[in-house]
């Protein structure tokens, strides 16, 4: 039976729902969308989807509410909202109805599911406190989404309503990057390993184009990597690679004495010509060619390993090209 109706409360929002409905309204874009507390219009009826009211969850039904006793809850223990609740439902088929390739939209999924969805969950149910993000509560996804309500002198008929509906526009937006970033790196994953193997020993990898690849690299057990080389518009990059995904530190850092230069001071202090810029914080360095982005890589190498220069060309060696 077709979709007809996509009901959720009325008056003010949370993210859970807001973020279930741009799952819904993407697979059933013909489905009106209703805003309501109505018994009538929240209990169960052909081609009806009610999420985040009802208090029930029952997916035969159609009904998908977190706030009665007990709470539905993952295998883990972990409570779901109305956003968990709709993507365990509908995500796989929203994955496809976005374009993502079959082989990819189990893990593709998972990874949303815990990366962008289980947070939200959390926040929701008061599972997790928004203190645990510090100095940047007040810039998480649901606490930004939520600012999107209208204030609380603004009563004028229909605010809420309006403010819902520009406020999926955003939600939207933030859902689709999010899916778009899981899928490209998916397809950087390949990408990255192809170039693992190819660079054999050494301790820099040389890319075709900017990616995600930090994940790759781990995955592939390649703790021997220091470095990433990759052409940009017009020039090279030369990246450190960070120890892990909670934190800024690299296996290696760049020479402290190139931090913050540029141009002829940078020529000047690492000797290669061609070298234009080395970040501050010494994890990113560019150059104008591939040959000068590889010799700074090479000196690069040769200051964070120990025993350098002895063995040095046999580790560092890249590809011909």
């Amino acid at each position: 039976m077709d979709t007809t109706h996509l009901v959720t409360h009325s008056g003010g929002f949370h993210a859970d729902e807001l973020l279930s409905t741009v799952v819904l309204t993407r697979l059933f874009p013909n489905a009106k969308l209703v805003r309501s507390r109505d018994v009538d219009w929240i209990s169960p009826a052909p081609g009806r989807v009610v999420y985040d009211v009802g208090r029930v969850y029952d997916a035969e039904a159609g009904i998908f509410d977190h706030h009665q006793r007990p709470v539905p809850q993952r295998e883990d223990g972990a409570p779901y909202s109305s956003f968990g609740l709709i993507w365990k439902h509908f995500g796989h088929g929203y994955l496809r109805a976005l374009g993502v390739p079959e082989a990819d939209v189990d893990e593709i999924h998972h990874c949303f599911d815990r990366e962008f969805v289980l947070p939200v969950d959390l926040l929701d149910n008061g599972a997790m406190e928004p203190s645990v993000a510090g100095p940047l509560a007040g810039m998480t996804l649901p606490v930004l989404l939520e600012t999107l309500k209208p204030v609380f002198d603004d009563r004028g008929p229909g605010a809420d309503d309006r403010a819902f509906m520009d406020s999926l526009t955003v939600a939207r937006a933030f859902v689709e990057a999010a899916v778009r970033g899981q899928a490209a790196k998916r397809r950087a994953e390949a990408m990255v390993m192809a170039a693992i193997a190819e660079a054999g020993a050494s301790r820099v990898l040389e890319l075709p184009m900017g990616m995600p690849f930090r994940g790759a690299i781990e995955a592939a057990g390649a703790d021997h990597l220091l470095f990433v080389v990759h052409p940009r518009d017009g020039d090279w990059a030369l990246n450190t690679i960070r120890k892990g995904s909670n934190t800024f530190e690299s296996r290696a850092d760049l020479p402290e004495s190139w931090a913050g230069l540029t141009d002829s001071a940078l020529e000047a202090a690492s000797g290669v010509k061609g070298a234009k810029f080395c970040h501050n914080a010494r994890f990113i360095a560019v150059a104008n060619t591939r040959e000068a982005v590889l010799e700074m890589a090479r000196l690069a190498v040769a200051e964070a390993v120990t025993d350098a220069p002895k063995g040095l060309g046999a580790v560092f060696e890249p590809a011909a090209k």
